[in-house]
């Protein structure tokens, strides 16, 4: 399984613990969880654990997390990846995070096009799925300019933060 993608910008490479401080600070900020099914962080142990967890799905290839490197600055400015891969039936669900102050520049998008590149030219897949709570329109523009179609709302698909939640379906194919 790949480490690292880049594009024009953006050095994607694989999460590690010591990127720690630099995910807290996002993942702790309100604005940025406000659609992750996770609660807003209060402890950088959290980060470490989160990180500890998502290498652990890695390394059995059920997952892999990138954090996002700003070239120019060489600072993590979020994380994105594959929060499920399912090679058997050749599909893949992405997920993706930025720091509030890089919202609006094209950096999802462009972390989110290389993920696409990647899954469809390297692993052979068919399908990736994006799974999307109808008032993050932020996420929701994202997937737009990369031309995934909205297939449909999952109502009361999951619990978050102790309750229901629908969530929109998006999906991009190779045909696509």
């Amino acid at each position: 399984m790949i480490t690292e993608l880049y594009t024009e910008r953006l050095h994607l490479r694989k999460m590690k613990v010591s990127d720690s401080s630099s995910l807290f600070k996002i993942w702790s900020d309100p604005d940025v969880t406000r659609f992750m099914n996770v609660d807003c962080f209060t402890h950088e142990n959290q980060a470490k654990d989160m990180i500890k967890l998502l290498d652990e799905l890695a390394q059995d290839s059920k997952a892999i997390r990138f954090s996002i490197i700003e070239l120019e600055s060489n600072e993590i400015i979020g994380s994105c990846g594959y929060n499920s891969l399912d090679f058997e039936n050749e599909k893949a669900e992405i997920g993706y995070d930025l720091a509030k102050a890089f919202w609006g520049k094209g950096y999802a998008s462009e972390a989110i096009y290389s993920l696409l590149d990647y899954a469809f030219s390297s692993l052979k897949l068919n399908r990736l799925e994006a799974k999307v709570e109808p008032e993050n329109v932020n996420s929701i523009k994202v997937l737009q300019k990369l031309n995934f179609t909205f297939e449909g709302t999952l109502r009361q698909y999951e619990k978050s933060k102790g309750k229901f939640i629908d969530l929109n379906m998006y999906s991009k194919l190779i045909t696509d």
